[in-house]
């Protein structure tokens, strides 16, 4: 099967890219650095030619000043790797809900060129989407044209990421490691107090949800004690491991995909992407059914955790900027808040420090000008810092005033209920 394969030169593969095209570039731990960098060496052929994508890691290069009238940059979720490009005028983002996406890619946005990073081929011709699956899938189903980078390094996962190489337009061998982000490195003594306090709120059985960062590894650092746990999440990271080595996540109780854990992608170290590798406990599949409510409600007891920039005394959530500097996306925060809430026993969570690192309290009377609100005051439930946990569904505004602020940090209490008094004439 292998002999059989033809590659071709970067720019051979990039020469299907005219201007005025919509590209689709892979993301996360499958980024495909190498054809970007060599995408961005052909600036003065291409005019125009929109860039859609989820999260990138790592320098992409495309998103440098210069490059702006080749590459449109539209992301549907901004990430380190692109922040200034947004925040400075010469890129664009797209608020959406992740399991949107692929149904934009089907109705709305087509997309003209795919950008894939992929496994080697199997003796069957299959190739792995990898550590992403999630709107790459859509991607390279909808796309007329793919250019896959082939790369040993890549995992191959189970579940919805498999291609046939008779798809690929072209296909550009490069081996190099994946991107990697350690969050359990980051993790402070404050994720660990929430940790305890979310891990208290986790029953046996539970389905859990993690979001992006320190709080959800802190979340699973404090599980080890728990028994039967499931996994239904759009993202997973290095946390999982020891809890899956141990039998505390076994998937046994969930109502669908019993046994296996259910992701959509993964970030995390090698370590992770070594795990994942031809691993038969996971499923990875396309995030328009994992991130969908109707599906995620259908497991019992669903624990959605998820973090916030800031949340103001009446519940609404700002997740994704701060003020109107765009700081990253909807993302999947409101598919998994509903859905948990919709489960039978579900706990959808917000969690943050009380704090910023620069002293701020992140519980505020009323949001920044410009921010956004992600999760609304009607869809919030729970609410965890440091100092616990408020409960906040079906309470009236001054009862979740009240509750905030005895989560927020104490030097800021006076000054949040002064604002409380100014606002609803009571405390």
């Amino acid at each position: 099967m292998h002999q059989h394969i033809q590659y071709v030169t970067p720019e051979e593969a990039l020469s299907v890219i005219q201007s005025g095209q919509r590209v689709f570039v892979h993301g996360s731990a499958q980024t495909p650095h190498y054809i970007l960098k060599k995408l961005a060496e052909q600036k003065d052929r291409l005019r125009d030619v929109e860039l859609v994508f989820i999260t990138v890691k790592g320098d992409i290069e495309v998103d440098k000043p210069g490059y702006q009238d080749s590459f449109l940059i539209n992301c549907m979720f901004v990430s380190d790797s692109v922040r200034a490009a947004v925040n400075e005028g010469r890129a664009d983002f797209i608020p959406v809900f992740l399991s949107d996406i692929p149904d934009l890619f089907r109705n709305t946005i087509p997309v003209d060129v795919a950008i894939v990073q992929v496994s080697p081929p199997d003796v069957h011709g299959y190739c792995s989407l990898g550590a992403s699956v999630d709107i790459a899938r859509a991607a390279v189903n909808t796309a007329p044209h793919i250019i896959a980078q082939i790369n040993p390094k890549v995992p191959r996962t189970h579940g919805d990421g498999l291609i046939h190489i008779s798809r690929f337009s072209s296909m550009v061998f490069h081996d190099a490691p994946l991107p990697e982000e350690d969050y359990g490195l980051k993790t402070g003594p404050d994720e660990l107090k929430i940790g305890e306090y979310i891990a208290g709120m986790i029953e046996d059985g539970s389905t859990i949800q993690m979001g992006i960062g320190t709080i959800p590894d802190a979340v699973l650092k404090a599980l080890h004690t728990h028994k039967n746990l499931g996994v239904h999440t759009e993202m997973c990271s290095d946390g999982i491991i020891d809890l899956m080595e141990k039998g505390v996540i076994n998937n046994r109780k969930k109502r669908i995909h019993p046994n296996k854990t259910v992701t959509s992608f993964a970030v995390g170290t090698r370590r992770l992407y070594d795990y994942i590798d031809d691993n038969p406990a996971f499923a990875f599949l396309d995030i328009d059914y994992v991130n969908d409510p109707h599906v995620i409600r259908r497991n019992d007891m669903v624990i959605a955790i998820n973090s916030a920039i800031e949340v103001d005394i009446t519940g609404q959530v700002c997740a994704d900027s701060i003020g109107i500097k765009q700081y990253s996306g909807i993302g999947g925060q409101m598919d998994f808040m509903r859905g948990a809430a919709l489960s039978e026993g579900g706990k959808p969570i917000i969690a943050l420090t009380s704090r910023t690192n620069k002293g701020v309290s992140r519980i505020v009377p009323f949001l920044k000008a410009g921010a956004g609100v992600v999760t609304t005051r009607g869809h919030i439930h729970y609410v965890v810092t440091e100092y616990g946990m408020a409960y906040l569904y079906g309470k009236n505004l001054r009862q979740r005033a009240k509750l905030l602020i005895n989560i927020a940090h104490p030097d800021d209490r006076e000054d949040l209920e002064r604002a409380c008094f100014d606002r609803f004439k009571v405390f």
